[in-house]
């Protein structure tokens, strides 16, 4: 999963509205990739990601307790905010595209940074040019962290056809009824906790847990006796966090967007 932040001073607005950005998702590979080295290359805007590994995505969502999808984009546009202000950067006005009810998004943010003002909206990317360029950001290192990315296992039949990660992509479907294992589940590249893999469960083994310790809650006794877990793989995932992959650090600023993107695979 891939987020992004796009900053600027206040009197950057007009000249950023000119560049031309949009919804990333709205323009072909090859505009982004020619806007997003347009903005690295312009020393009035600054910008920043943070990448979550799809291990660290499962292994929260799965755990017994448990953290959501809004969770972890709330935390993560609030690291985002915390990176930008660390660097002397000063941030008066920060625009996010909403992930969950947007009220409630934006009192949490204004909550824990009372300085600055948030608006939170629907398709915000569509709708602010500093929210549509931090959209170019994420999307372009999401693709670039794909087609880079070196798969762990090394079974002979494995391939990198896995199309664009997305639950529409027919080649990631087929993707993922290639690669499903009966015991182990999928590769690491993908999200466990992704709905699109829960069709596949049922054709996986059932495999029974020696639980290390009884939990009280649950009612067992002190007898040793065996947890059941149907979705096979998650007993104790490993986790990884790939830090920030590239940051400018440029320059000092009034306007600052954070945005979540889709799934680093959307795995």
């Amino acid at each position: 999963m891939v987020y992004g932040c796009l900053y600027c001073a206040r009197s950057y607005q007009k000249t950023l509205a000119s560049l031309n950005f949009a919804d990333s998702k709205t323009l072909k590979e090859e505009k982004r990739e020619e806007l997003f080295e347009n903005l690295k290359a312009d020393e009035s805007i600054g910008w920043s990601v943070d990448v979550i590994d799809p291990r660290e995505l499962s292994a929260k969502m799965l755990k017994k307790n448990k953290v959501n999808l809004n969770e972890i984009s709330h935390d993560s546009a609030i690291g985002l905010i915390n990176r930008v202000l660390s660097m002397g950067v000063l941030l008066t006005e920060a625009y996010l595209d909403t992930v969950g009810d947007a009220d409630k998004y934006r009192i949490k943010l204004s909550e824990r940074f009372p300085s600055i003002k948030f608006v939170v909206a629907k398709k915000a990317d569509s709708l602010y040019p500093v929210v549509s360029g931090a959209s170019i950001v994420a999307k372009v290192t999401r693709d670039r962290a794909l087609r880079e990315w070196v798969l762990e296992e090394t079974s002979e039949n494995m391939h990198r056809s896995f199309g664009s990660g997305y639950p529409g992509d027919p080649e990631t479907k087929a993707w993922l009824a290639h690669h499903k294992h009966s015991i182990f589940g999928f590769p690491t590249l993908v999200r466990f906790s992704w709905g699109t893999c829960t069709s596949y469960y049922k054709d996986m083994v059932e495999v029974l847990w020696e639980s290390d310790k009884v939990d009280e809650d649950v009612g067992y006794g002190s007898s040793g006796k065996q947890l059941k877990l149907s979705n096979i793989g998650f007993g104790k995932a490993s986790k990884r966090k790939i830090e920030e992959i590239e940051s400018s650090g440029k320059g000092r600023c009034k306007f600052f967007h954070s945005r979540k993107l889709e799934q680093l695979t959307h795995f």
